[in-house]
């Protein structure tokens, strides 16, 4: 059944101006290797991985077919998904005026005691869904005009969503791909998504490792997710916005400032603006919040002060970075009737 393309949103009429055609003429970049064929082989690669698993950075090497003994995600061989939809709250880049559209993975590859989502990160809230299912995911999201496709922490179910891409492209799927993760990613996985991933957001939590082995219990969090930025501009280069200021194709990093000090912000920018790109497209997060067993830590047990996120901006700067992301909520504008 077609889209209809009325002019009402979410139960909202909206100005001509306002509303945009769905389709456009940018192509996702994995359209190209469906078409050849590639994607579903690196699908069946993939699949592959998980009988001796390293499709993330804590390298479990189970069989996630036979058992979730020794598996640190507690995902076997079909993907948990807690919920999917439109999401209005992302960076305007990625939001756009019709939502990114949201598939929020359970479970996780990070343990990190402060987690905002703990209810699905930690203990899993969701339905396992087959391949066919994720794929009428992705085709609804698509349907209800989202702008890309956002798999939030993805990084442990590559080959579940990569199976349900195939299936999807072959049903209509024309949405660009939005891999939103913790950065704690392989690069085993990473290379199987090279072509595949038009839009890379990955987390970049910590510049001491040290102290992300103490919150995250990720003693190899720094150096593994230094060689996944690489990595992920390496295949996409710099963020590239339509001329709507809608994102196509590149990498966003954010980067949640923790109280004292601890998210390591200077190490951070100074990394990304020597070693990635001065071009680098950075949210830098004020939202903390005590949250799960922040509380058991008196240094993270209260939100952060304007004084520490203005230092954090000042440490983007210092270090040569200019696309720092602002929140501009009145540049698409949705009108009552």
């Amino acid at each position: 059944m077609p889209v209809c393309r009325e002019r009402f949103y979410f139960g909202m009429k909206i100005s001509r101006a306002t509303y945009r055609p769905l389709a456009g003429e940018f192509e996702p970049a994995w359209m190209a290797l469906y078409r050849s064929g590639e994607l579903g082989v690196r699908a069946r690669i993939a699949d592959k991985h998980l009988e001796d698993c390293d499709l993330c950075a804590r390298y479990c090497h189970v069989n996630r077919k036979q058992t979730l003994d020794g598996v640190v995600c507690r995902t076997g061989e079909l993907a948990v998904v807690n919920s999917a939809g439109p999401h209005h709250g992302e960076e305007d880049c990625l939001r756009g005026w019709r939502g990114s559209g949201t598939i929020f993975f359970s479970w996780c590859n990070m343990r990190c005691v402060f987690c905002q989502n703990h209810d699905i990160s930690w203990k899993g809230q969701g339905e396992e869904k087959t391949a066919v299912e994720l794929a009428e995911i992705m085709l609804s999201l698509q349907a209800m005009g989202c702008h890309n496709i956002n798999l939030v922490s993805p990084s442990h179910v590559v080959a579940q969503f990569l199976a349900a891409l195939v299936i999807a492209a072959g049903r209509g799927l024309r949405l660009p791909l939005v891999y939103n993760s913790s950065g704690y990613d392989s690069l085993e996985a990473l290379k199987l998504l090279d072509g595949v991933v038009d839009i890379y957001m990955p987390d970049m939590k910590y510049g001491d490792p040290e102290l992300a082995k103490k919150y995250s219990h990720t003693p190899d969090y720094v150096s593994i997710n230094q060689a996944a930025v690489r990595e992920m501009h390496a295949q996409v280069g710099d963020l590239r916005l339509n001329p709507d200021g809608v994102a196509e194709r590149g990498l966003l990093v954010r980067h949640l400032v923790l109280p004292n000090g601890i998210a390591g912000t200077e190490q951070v920018m100074q990394f990304l603006a020597r070693e990635i790109s001065p071009h680098t497209y950075v949210n830098i997060m004020e939202q903390y919040r005590p949250a799960y067993r922040a509380g058991e830590y008196p240094e993270l047990d209260r939100m952060i002060t304007a004084e520490e996120y203005q230092a954090a901006l000042d440490a983007a700067r210092r270090a040569g970075l200019h696309r720092i992301d602002r929140r501009c909520s009145d540049r698409w504008v949705i009108r009552w009737p």
